[in-house]
């Protein structure tokens, strides 16, 4: 059987934390020869060459990177084709709704309210498009609030604000939009046309959350089908963020309950691989953000072990894992329980 994989205008696919030459995402030689011993032959693409005239794309299966480029212009090309093999009957892995939530932490929060299972709605946010939008619903959200920028890693741009004066300074600051030429022609509008409003120079879409107070840390989950491998991280010195601190450690003693509430997501996310930020408050766990595809591989790739569920009972193997072979085996029992209908 056949996999289309669609490479970046670089021939890159995926992302791997220690590739050689730098950035330059997965093995793709070590993919094909993973793949065919799984009985799944790969065909490399690159975006441009999907021809929507010509190209079989009825229940065919199509594996995708995704890009994090500054502004998003080539993951915006990236979608248009994805949701055009969608449109053409095609099956793209993941589901394109996840390349839609990749970087884009607005689309990734609707994810989660449309989502059956309540527990990971415990962390509440709201999206905006506007520094406007968020002060005209100033008055109903909470104090203190997290800002974060749509897009972004590593708590870029992410912020803790106290007041609104706190907040509206926050927002400037990740969603400046303007153009100082169009902003001129726009400010002179308003003297030609009478009632006329400004644009906003703030068009930066931004997410709103609640804050969850007294916390030293959270974990980073990576899911490779029923492989789980687990990162602590530590709380920056004097901060409030996790991620990005370097204050990492992998612990062999993780919680059970953390572990079934991954699995929980994992399993109505229906997806083969996921990236999962948790944090616990009391007996609480939350679900702070999520990918499924396109995500950093540094706690697969440096972990000595993982945790797998057998027989109900979780336990811990010593092994270390190599990224394309872990991936193959992922894709393959996926694609394996859509064609059963599992």
């Amino acid at each position: 059987m056949k996999i289309i994989v669609l490479t970046d205008y670089k021939n890159h696919f995926e992302t791997k934390f220690t590739a050689s030459p730098y950035r330059s995402g997965m093995d793709k030689e070590a993919l094909k020869v993973y793949f065919s011993e799984l009985g799944y032959q790969i065909e490399y693409k690159q975006f441009h060459q999907v021809d929507f005239n010509h190209d079989e794309f009825k229940n065919n299966y199509f594996l995708y990177t995704s890009s994090e480029d500054i502004d998003g212009f080539y993951k915006s090309y990236i979608e248009d084709i994805v949701y055009g093999i969608c449109l053409s009957g095609g099956i793209p892995i993941p589901a394109f709704k996840y390349l839609k939530a990749h970087h884009n932490k607005v689309f990734m929060e609707i994810l989660r309210s449309q989502s059956d299972l309540e527990t990971i709605k415990s962390i509440k946010s709201k999206h905006y498009g506007t520094q406007e939008e968020f002060q005209s619903a100033n008055k109903s959200i909470e104090k203190p609030v997290v800002i974060k920028p749509a897009s972004g890693s590593m708590s870029k741009g992410v912020s803790l604000n106290n007041t609104p004066s706190e907040a509206k300074k926050s927002i400037q600051l990740i969603s400046k939009s303007g153009n100082m030429y169009e902003d001129l022609k726009d400010y002179f509008r308003r003297f030609k046309h009478k009632g006329y409003l400004s644009n906003s120079r703030y068009r930066k879409k931004f997410v709103a959350q609640n804050y969850i107070e007294g916390l030293k840390g959270d974990w980073k989950i990576l899911i490779y089908l029923d492989k789980y491998y687990v990162l602590e991280r530590k709380n920056r010195k004097g901060d409030f963020r996790a991620s990005g601190g370097g204050n990492l450690s992998f612990t062999k003693d993780v919680p059970k309950e953390l572990l079934n509430f991954s699995q929980e997501i994992h399993s109505a996310l229906h997806v083969p691989n996921l990236s999962l930020d948790i944090c616990k408050k009391d007996n609480t766990y939350y679900l702070i953000e999520f990918q499924a595809n396109y995500f950093g591989t540094y706690t697969l790739e440096y972990s000595d072990f993982y945790f797998k569920k057998t027989s109900g009972t979780w336990g811990k193997i010593e092994e270390k894992s190599i990224l394309e072979k872990v991936y193959a085996e992922s894709i393959a029992s996926y694609i394996n329980q859509i064609k059963n209908n599992v």
